[in-house]
């Protein structure tokens, strides 16, 4: 904040008119946040605030009065448009808190009386214009604490939107703290986080997320217990599985405190908690989240016609609670085949029935039944989320009737427990009927929101408004008659209410009752007892009667409340059945199969296709993929662009559409227990970290050797490129071997260095295949097949004549390859190890030096490379030629 600034907060109440002596009052319980102060129709922000909303919003900085001689510095937003300046804010990472009239200005005494209702935070967003409709917005606390030897972590976090509450504990050394915490927060993908005040700056490389300081008292375990029971209503965690926990208490309780007071209310729509564990899910560290681009592209953008992910490729849901819960099954594959396999025979009974179409299309009737819900439970829905809840609950006998069509072809258990979710809460379907106008303004203070006959006292005061129209129609016949001037009028406006208008030749007609009430330039406007008397009553009537709706309207929320816990049962049952119904439509499209799910170790996939890319390309190569117990490691060898790359993806992509319980694109496809999938693809630095390519390739390949396990599927492409080539051979050939003698996972291995295609004739599990292409008159046609056995060659000077490299470049290549591939037939192999295989692969020995003839050798082929013979003179010539002959003579020597 500016000096001027804080010498005007920091001086005496005197100095201060009352309005900013309550400005300033209500801005230090926020100092650190934005504060929309309401005055009339705008938010108005002042001092500093001014000066950031300006630069941040580009609205005008204004300048009007002093406060303590210093000019305030001041800027607004209209109060009816304020959303989407709060939209913009929160994407930026701001936080706001709104400061409302609750005083009445005609009763008030001073400046009318303001309070801060709520505090909008990136994390805790429940408006429809502020959040995005296909994802989550959560808010996460995070609470480390120290044990004998190892950290307890605690993670508790919260969809505002959708009230759902989640929490883990886990312990880990302080090592891997860091990678740790890096993969979860991957995980959730908060909005914000709250961390104790005392905490370091070690979260800024972890997470470029809004962070919020939150006392450290706040964190404590014994309180965090007790909000949770307060909070769910029950007397007991150990149902949950989490009596004994620390971490994950401490953080749950600064979690709930953070967001009851930023709603300025209670958290009816947070019922539930939900607890996950370490081994739940489908492991997914956060380079393997990019490399699949499940929901992201590899470079971190949203998907869009041209660079599709896998979520916009399978989001055919017709309802945004369904898209939100595909996007949490990608992150959220769940281990327990039980899971998967049920989500399958779902799919299967939708695609075996007519009556899917008419799901689908009585789906896109419903809205978002979830966020309304929560809406709701804040008493913050509008009306119309009221009108849009109504609707979609009448929709619900007719996809129970879809529903029970499916189950008579093919019992599904998940599609059973779906139908009795959504069974019709009669109650509060017809609260909101009799309640809620067929078509009802959007906002209460409209008017026109509650329906007709459902308030005798509101019936009545909208009678005596509505019959102004025909009163004054009245009138003015009456009071032509009387005066006989024909041209009178009996007219209304809201500035000067009712009024009888005459023109200026016909004046000398009015009658004495007659009083003057404006005069215009053709006119007069008059005023009569009888009509004051009507003005009067009607006026007070519109006005009561928009009063009444307004108690109206809030009773009705409040009637609401005991019908949340039925509303979110009925939003989740529709999302599930939407994200399934849009995997079976994908599946009918593409020719999706079913997985097969097995207890032994297995990836067999047969004529698999990569999801993504098949939608792309006008004809898509299908390939096979063989890993099992006894064939462990397919080492992948073929040249650049020949779809190495594409091939790996495409089976990590089938075994966890698998496992999220999807159907797959491959003509079969049975797969075993699946822990974790890894990804070592592509090469990317990370200078703002310190870190290079390949250290970023070292890093990742680390993770992996540390946390790979039996069950894991790991694909590691050119591993070892980053450094020179010896070092990179070695470093490649050590992990490979690795993987196959001591972590076994499961294992595509692609790689340039044919030297490692020897390991398969020393390990039984591990076996060479390749991407195969054909060489036409130095031409190269990639035919994208899989087939036994290491490629012959890498193709590169035929990939780098295609991307466009100079053909003189391309010349001086061909023939130093050739001169290096005759050097080769010379040499030993580089590795001694394949010959002799107790020797130390990152022994310097195990690898041949050139020779001093291949030297000269090398250096009489790039003299004459460099010789122009059409530039030369005959005595330039000559020399040359001496030249040539002094450096063949020394390689006989």
């Amino acid at each position: 904040m500016a000096v001027e600034s804080k010498k005007s907060l920091e001086a005496p109440k005197d100095n201060h008119t009352p309005m900013m002596v309550q400005y300033l009052g209500l801005k230090a319980n926020h100092p650190d946040i934005l504060l929309f102060y309401r005055m009339g129709d705008f938010y108005e922000l002042f001092f500093e605030d001014a000066v950031k909303a300006s630069r941040l919003l580009g609205i005008t900085l204004t300048q009007r009065g002093n406060s303590n001689g210093v000019p305030i510095k001041m800027c607004g937003v209209p109060f009816h448009a304020a959303d989407q300046y709060l939209a913009k804010l929160v994407k930026l990472g701001e936080s706001v808190a709104l400061c409302e009239q609750i005083g009445d200005p005609a009763t008030s005494k001073g400046p009318v009386e303001r309070k801060v209702v709520r505090v909008i935070t990136p994390g805790t967003l429940s408006d429809a214009d502020l959040l995005p409709e296909k994802s989550d917005r959560c808010l996460l606390a995070l609470s480390v604490l120290p044990q004998r030897k190892n950290l307890s972590v605690g993670l508790a976090w919260l969809s505002m939107a959708s009230g759902a509450l989640r929490m883990m504990e886990f312990g880990c050394d302080a090592k891997s703290l860091d990678a740790r915490l890096k993969q979860e927060i991957e995980r959730i993908a908060p909005a914000e986080i709250l961390i104790p005040d005392a905490t370091d700056d070690w979260l800024n490389d972890i997470a470029l997320v809004a962070r919020t300081p939150v006392p450290q008292w706040h964190f404590d375990a014994a309180n965090g217990h007790k909000a949770l029971l307060d909070q769910l209503g029950i007397a007991t965690l150990q149902g949950f599985g989490i009596a004994d926990q620390g971490a994950g208490s401490g953080a749950a309780g600064a979690l709930l405190w953070y967001a009851q007071t930023t709603q300025g209310k209670g958290l009816q729509h947070v019922r539930t908690l939900t607890v996950e564990s370490e081994n739940e899910f489908v492991g997914l560290d956060a380079p393997t989240r990019r490399n699949l681009e499940l929901t992201e592209t590899i470079r971190g953008q949203e998907a869009s016609v041209s660079t599709p992910t896998l979520f916009s490729l399978l989001d055919h849901c017709r309802t945004a609670m369904g898209s939100r819960l595909l996007r949490h099954w990608l992150h959220h594959a769940r281990r327990d085949q039980r899971v998967a396999q049920a989500r399958h025979v779902a799919i299967h009974a939708l695609m075996d029935t007519t009556d899917m179409a008419t799901i689908v299309q009585t789906l896109a009737s419903v809205p978002d039944i979830e966020r309304i819900t929560t809406r709701i439970a804040l008493l913050s829905a509008r009306p119309r989320d009221l009108a849009g809840l109504r609707g979609g609950l009448q929709q619900l006998p007719a996809l129970r009737d879809g529903i029970a069509q499916c189950q008579q072809k093919n019992e599904a258990p998940l599609l059973q427990a779906i139908h009795a979710a959504l069974a019709t809460p009669d109650s509060c379907l017809g609260l909101i009927e009799r309640a809620i106008a067929p078509e009802p303004a959007a906002m209460v203070r409209d008017g026109g929101v509650i329906a007709r006959g459902f308030d005798a006292e509101l019936d009545e005061l909208r009678g005596l408004s509505e019959n102004a129209g025909q009163y004054l129609v009245d009138l003015e016949t009456r009071e032509r008659a009387r005066t006989g001037i024909a041209n009178l009028r009996v007219e209304y406006n809201r500035v000067h209410g009712f009024y009888i208008e005459v023109t200026h030749g016909q004046t000398e007609k009015v009658p004495d009752d007659y009083r003057r009430r404006q005069t215009l330039k053709n006119a007069e406007r008059y005023i009569t007892p009888e009509l004051k008397a009507f003005e009067d009553k009607a006026l007070s009537a519109q006005d009561r009667a928009l009063s009444r709706e307004k108690i109206l309207y809030e009773q009705l929320l409040q009637d609401l409340a005991p019908h949340i816990g039925t509303l979110q049962d009925i939003a989740h049952g529709l999302a599930r059945l939407d994200t399934l119904a849009a995997l079976a439509v994908h599946a009918t499209r593409h020719d999706w199969r079913a997985p097969t799910l097995v207890s032994e170790p297995a990836i067999l996939i047969e004529q698999g296709r990569h999801p993504v890319v098949e939608t792309m390309i006008e004809r898509f190569i299908a390939n096979d993929c063989v890993l099992d117990d006894e064939h462990r490691l397919r080492l992948i060898t073929g040249p650049n662009m020949g779809g190495k790359s594409t091939y790996m993806r495409q089976v990590a992509l089938i075994t966890l559409l698998a496992y999220v319980g999807s159907f797959v694109p491959a003509s079969a496809a049975t797969i075993g227990p699946i822990d974790r999938i890894f990804t070592r693809i592509g090469a990317a630095d990370d200078l703002a970290g310190g870190r290079s390519t390949f250290m970023v390739e070292m890093t990742e390949s680390a993770a992996i050797l540390n946390g790979a396990t039996e069950q894991s599927l790991v694909l590691m492409d050119e591993v070892g490129r980053g450094t020179s080539t010896f070092d990179g051979l070695a470093l490649a050939w050590a992990i490979a071997r690795h993987m196959i003698e001591n972590t076994r996972c499961f294992t595509l291995f692609a790689t340039h260095y044919f030297e490692l295609t020897q390991l398969a004739d020393m390990h039984p599990s591990a076996a060479n295949v390749h991407l195969s292409a054909i060489e036409h008159k130095d031409r190269i046609v990639f035919l994208h097949a899989v087939q036994d056995g290491p490629a012959s060659q890498s193709y590169g000077l035929q990939v780098a004549q295609l991307a466009g490299v100079p053909q003189p470049v391309i010349r001086a290549a061909r023939k130093h390859l050739a001169m290096l591939e005759n050097q080769s037939v010379q040499q030993t192999p580089q590795f001694d190890l394949f010959a002799a295989p107790f020797a130390d692969p990152l022994d310097e020995s195990s690898f041949t030096t050139p020779t001093p003839e291949i030297a000269q050798a090398s250096a009489l082929l790039t003299a004459l490379d460099q010789i122009d013979p059409d530039a030369l003179t005959p005595r330039e010539a000559l020399e040359q030629l001496y030249q040539l002959k002094r450096i063949a003579s020394a390689a006989m020597d």
